[in-house]
């Protein structure tokens, strides 16, 4: 893609470490993603019910697409005024400081391996006392249970020198080696990671010391936790000098988890304001404000960011409430590589709007267990309904069903907790579905909108890092650079609706508590 940068012209880049892939984009002032570049990241399932990543692969996407864009943007003679990062959340990279090599391949936010372990915490008691603190659920989608797997089944515990042993998400890791790695980089993350891994207290806004005692992690082992918006460090030559002379130097001012940072990117300042991302997964997320709402049976409540000195009018801190389900793309990935219906993601939706309905298939896509608003990580994934009748096409469409339906699981969620929501602003790869977001906008009878780009991630964590760099002046100057692409609004009576959304939780019934280990 063609920068369309002239001379002296400055971006800010944004580096998106997402669960499939890493990208980089710039944005110029106007809030527009100018150029990107995408490297897919390889998947790793070494058991039924693990997903893992490796962080070198990580590191190299992050090199190579910050390199090429970065190139382009030299060649133009344009400049960088400053970096953000986003990235996947509670997936979890150890690492040694001293070497700056990891200790095992990130075991990602999808992975189901702690089941038991948040099991046996439930049982002891412990859920009342950490969902006060942290907003969380018992559940090892959170990156608590995963550190201590590592330190105790994984070969961590004795693996690196005292004060070596670094246990962090994904931003810290790619912020320490953009910053120099074991040459003097940077060890930090901000409020929106820390608020995910049921180690930080959301409301006194710090490491638990009990909490890391009760799920037997090293305090010393987490990172600094720094504003989502401000002057962090600058980029060095990266961990070995593979980075690109032209952007040594420049600050990096900027952090969020990728939801976080598509809610920022889509503009959703003000209390009340909602947005759902299409990704790997579907997570809907709705501003609450300054202050940390109770957190409702089945949803979650988390940072939505922090801006330190720079939130204005609005202030600097807002929570969120958040429903997530686990597999919404990653089910149209499977439809590709798993049994091979298509042949590329884009082809699901002509194949869907082949035929009027699903022909009564229900799908599950509880690959790695239920989110928002069940919690069953021993969920599994179902289809239901087949007859002879059932084809490609029936089954593609019940897979494009079943996001709009996740999606409204989550939205009633927050209706019965009195957030109800009146637009939804959607972004991710698969907004840009017409079908989806039709189904989406029967299934919750209210107006669907689609911004002009659907990369609201890269431009959530481009415009906190240009809010610190003074590319921008306030969020209300980012406010008004937001406009609808499209809109969809409901065209389906409410009860054939709600036929079809009570016929997919019956298959959701059949999925639940499958697994047994």
């Amino acid at each position: 893609m063609a920068t369309g940068a002239g001379t002296g012209t400055a971006r800010v880049l944004a580096i998106d470490a997402g669960t499939t892939g890493v990208r980089t984009a710039a944005v110029d002032q106007g809030g527009a993603v100018v150029d990107f570049a995408y490297r897919e990241l390889t998947q790793h399932f070494p058991r039924p019910g693990r997903v893992e990543h490796d962080p070198d692969e990580i590191w190299s996407a992050v090199v190579a697409t910050l390199g090429e864009v970065g190139g382009r943007m030299e060649a133009a003679g344009g400049t960088v005024a400053a970096i953000g990062i986003a990235n996947q959340r509670e997936t979890v990279v150890a690492f040694d400081r001293r070497t700056g090599r990891p200790l095992h391949r990130a075991i990602v936010w999808q992975d189901r391996r702690t089941a038991a372990r948040c099991e046996s915490l439930r049982l002891a008691g412990h859920l009342p006392a950490i969902r006060a603190r942290t907003g969380l659920v018992l559940d090892p989608y959170f990156s608590a249970t995963k550190m201590a797997w590592l330190l105790r089944e994984g070969g961590l515990a004795g693996a690196t020198r005292p004060g070596d042993l670094a246990l962090g998400t994904v931003d810290s890791w790619v912020l320490w080696n953009l910053t120099g790695g074991s040459a003097g980089g940077l060890f930090a993350t901000d409020p929106t990671n820390a608020s995910r891994t049921s180690l930080y207290d959301i409301h006194a806004r710090e490491w638990s010391e009990d909490l890391c005692e009760l799920f037997g992690v090293p305090r010393q082992a987490l990172a600094e936790v720094h504003p989502s918006a401000g002057g962090l460090a600058t980029v060095g030559t990266g961990r070995t000098g593979e980075l690109p002379r032209f952007l040594q130097g420049v600050p990096v001012t900027g952090i969020a988890g990728d939801q976080h940072a598509a809610l920022f990117g889509q503009a959703c300042f003000d209390a009340g304001s909602a947005k759902a991302t299409y990704g790997t997964g579907s997570f809907v997320l709705v501003n609450a404000g300054p202050e940390p709402p109770p957190a409702p049976d089945g949803l979650l409540t988390t940072i939505a960011w922090d801006l330190g000195d720079l939130g204005g009018t609005r202030g600097p801190l807002a929570y969120a409430l958040e429903g997530s389900a686990f597999s919404s793309g990653a089910a149209i990935q499977w439809l590709r590589d798993g049994l091979g219906i298509i042949g590329n993601p884009d082809e699901v939706g002509p194949l869907a709007e082949s035929v009027p309905d699903s022909g009564g298939l229900a799908f599950v896509p509880a690959f790695t267990g239920l989110g928002s608003p069940i919690w069953d990580p021993r969920a599994r994934g179902t289809v239901t309904g087949i007859t002879r009748g059932s084809g490609r096409a029936q089954l593609a469409r019940a897979v494009v069903e079943s996001i709009a339906f996740e999606v409204r699981a989550m939205v009633d969620a927050m209706a019965a907790a009195g957030r109800p929501v009146s637009v939804l602003r959607v972004d991710g790869g698969t907004a840009a579905m017409a079908l989806l977001l039709q189904l989406q906008a029967d299934q919750l009878g209210v107006p669907v909108a689609r911004p002009r780009d659907v990369q609201s991630t890269a431009l959530g964590a481009a415009t906190l890092a240009g809010l610190a760099a003074g590319v921008w002046g306030s969020t209300d100057e980012l406010a008004s650079l937001w406009s609808p692409g499209v809109e969809y609004r409901p065209q389906l009576a409410a009860e054939p609706a709600d036929d079809a959304f009570a016929a997919w939780l019956r298959a959701v019934d059949r999925s639940r508590g499958w697994a047994t280990d």
